[in-house]
């Protein structure tokens, strides 16, 4: 698969770009904002790999243009930037997932597979877990199960959008509060537990696998 990467620093952009080509993408490397923008806008690039910090013209201003030219490429945002706030509005600007830096390279290549698996209907984002099993509606919210709707609340969806856009990856309860309740929460680690049953009442008690040590995953 084509994929376009976006990286102002060489020290980032070449060992990454010899661990995507070495998993078998079809890397193109440019270096700034407005190189990424017109390269982006040839259309032929499924996946968008995107520094926010970049020269000339920021990441989340290349993504609104892109979106705004019905560019429907699957866009990774990578930036050192990690508060809450900056993480929902590249979200909201049309990006389908965000790493922050430094981030390690099995975590960046897992998102990636997960963007390629999604299905586009109509131009809306879907993504699935638990071998199809479950699909998440990223437009609307939404979660069905073998095919029938489950109602399930903001947080829950939160905390289960985040374990399936980086499927088969353990995550612990501390990167999972930092991702579904933001940095500046103040309450039990616990909380995540709890949320996890939850989902597993809901959907079914295989959905949200766990491990002593590891911590928490659903299946691709």
């Amino acid at each position: 698969m084509r994929l376009l990467f976006v990286e102002d620093d060489p020290r980032i952009a070449q060992p990454t770009l010899g661990a995507l080509r070495e998993a078998g993408f079809a890397a193109t490397w440019r270096q700034t904002g407005p190189e990424g923008l017109e390269e982006a806008l040839l259309g032929e690039y499924p996946l968008i790999v995107l520094d926010v910090m970049l020269p000339g013209l920021d990441g989340f201003s290349v993504a609104r243009e892109l979106r705004g030219a019905g560019v429907d490429a699957g866009i990774l945002f990578l930036t050192a930037r990690g508060e809450l706030s900056d993480r929902v509005e590249g979200l909201d600007l049309g990006g389908d997932a965000y790493l922050v830096k430094p981030f390690a390279v099995p975590e960046l290549l897992a998102t990636l597979r997960a963007l390629t698996r999604r299905e586009r209907g109509q131009g809306t984002p879907r993504v699935s877990f638990a071998g199809g099993r479950g699909v998440l509606d990223t437009v609307a919210r939404t979660v069905t199960w073998e095919g029938g709707e489950v109602a399930v609340t903001a947080r829950e969806y939160a905390l289960l959008e985040a374990l399936a856009r980086s499927p088969d990856r353990w995550f612990t309860r501390e990167e999972l509060l930092d991702r579904v309740w933001g940095p500046d929460f103040g309450g039990e680690a616990r909380i995540v537990d709890v949320y996890v049953r939850y989902l597993r009442r809901k959907l079914a008690p295989e959905a949200v696998s766990s491990e002593r040590g590891r911590g928490y995953r659903v299946e691709g």
